[in-house]
């Protein structure tokens, strides 16, 4: 099975057996972009999807990258890998097969001892950084970088507290926020549409100065000068 085709019974699959879960796709976690985030009630699952046609070439990369930042990992593996895709992840990793007939649970995840919360917490938008200051009675550092934030986040929050705050503000995330706004493509094109009508604004305002500095005013008659 191919990549495309293992998500649909993938998804199904988690919504039937995960509770409540909102899942992101293609999320960049340090080096790696993760296939499937799944967001529950205070932690973190990662899905790492290999396709019948998939190898395990960036493998070793990915699983450290997933193990930064989520409290539970899975490999989600084409049938042809079943017998040896144990061999490519750690023993807490679970393993999840994707078949024709659906999908199995070969092996249960356990708790990621690698997991940190200075990595989770680079998920969050700079808005839901504002929003755990306020939600936890912190300055709000209206003025302050992400990573300044973040610091402080860490270092004033219980952990616990702080990682079941941020899934149930990624719970209400609103991506429609972004619908309204422009691409980079678009903000780039306003920009040069904005430096060429300043250019011919300024070729025109030049031309008015010229104009004047050539025209005749007459102060009573029979009396001239020029400006």
């Amino acid at each position: 099975m191919l990549d495309q085709e293992m998500r649909e019974p993938l998804f199904d699959y988690l919504d039937e057996n995960f509770g409540k879960i909102r899942i992101l796709e293609e999320k960049v976690i340090q080096g790696s972009r993760a296939d499937v985030l799944g967001v529950l009630d205070g932690y973190f699952t990662g899905f790492e999807i290999k396709s019948d046609r998939d190898s395990y070439e960036r493998l070793k990369t990915q699983v450290k990258d997933y193990d930064r930042f989520c409290d539970f990992c899975y490999i989600v593996a084409g049938a042809s890998h079943r017998k040896h895709v144990a061999e490519h992840v750690p023993e807490y990793w679970g393993i999840l097969v994707v078949t024709e007939d659906g999908v199995e649970m070969e092996r249960g995840a356990d708790d990621n001892p690698h997991a940190e919360l200075e990595w989770q917490i680079t998920l969050m938008w700079k808005r839901e950084l504002h929003q755990l200051l306020e939600m936890n009675n912190c300055p709000k550092y209206a003025d302050k970088s992400r990573k300044f934030i973040c610091g402080k986040l860490l270092e004033k929050v219980d952990h616990g507290l702080l990682k079941k705050q941020m899934t149930d503000l990624i719970f209400e995330r609103d991506y429609t926020v972004f619908d309204e706004q422009p691409t980079i493509a678009e903000k780039k094109e306003r920009q040069k549409k904005a430096v060429k009508i300043g250019k011919a604004r300024s070729r025109k305002g030049k031309a008015a100065d010229r104009a004047r500095a050539h025209t005749t005013h007459y102060i009573g008659p029979g009396r001239k000068r020029r400006k």
